[in-house]
């Protein structure tokens, strides 16, 4: 035997809601919205409609994601040679889920020395060009936040 939870019941223009305070339904779209969600939520649902003899079923897998916390950027390593600076860089946000990570620069471009698509970022620029700054970008699904470099003369600051 199969066993479901029934959230509401709609019958006659009249909606029946088994957990109010947890969810909210909405008449007027059919729309369903959960109230404090939590990680439990992010699970499969299956929204049923009869009429007569015939019934429509449609099943919706709802998950849920952390929102990406500010990131932060790390440096790795930091080399002055030939009269330009070799950095390398890691971004890491440390919550979120699903978090990927690119680099482009403060101009919004994303070709150049600060182009990539991971955590890491290694960058090379000559001493006398520092004022352009690298800006790393975590995201997910629900969220995205962003954190800026600003090369200074390959000092250890």
């Amino acid at each position: 035997p199969h066993k479901k939870e029934v959230l509401v019941k709609y019958s006659g223009g009249n909606p029946t809601n088994h957990f109010q305070g947890q969810i909210r339904f909405h008449g007027s779209d059919f729309s369903l919205e959960i109230l404090n969600t939590s990680r439990q939520d992010g699970q499969l649902y299956e929204y049923s409609v009869s009429r007569g003899r015939v019934e429509e079923v449609q099943q919706i897998q709802l998950k849920v994601y952390e929102p990406v916390s500010h990131p932060s950027i790390q440096i790795l390593s930091r080399e002055l040679a030939n009269g330009s600076c070799s950095i390398a860089l890691n971004c890491t946000a440390e919550r979120g889920d699903e978090v990927s990570y690119s680099w482009g620069s403060q101009d919004g471009g994303t070709s150049g020395p600060c182009s990539g698509n991971s955590s890491f970022l290694h960058l090379s620029y000559p001493l006398w060009n520092t004022s352009s700054a690298c800006v790393c970008t975590a995201a997910n699904p629900v969220s995205s936040r962003a954190v800026a470099f600003h090369p200074s003369r390959c000092s250890h600051e």
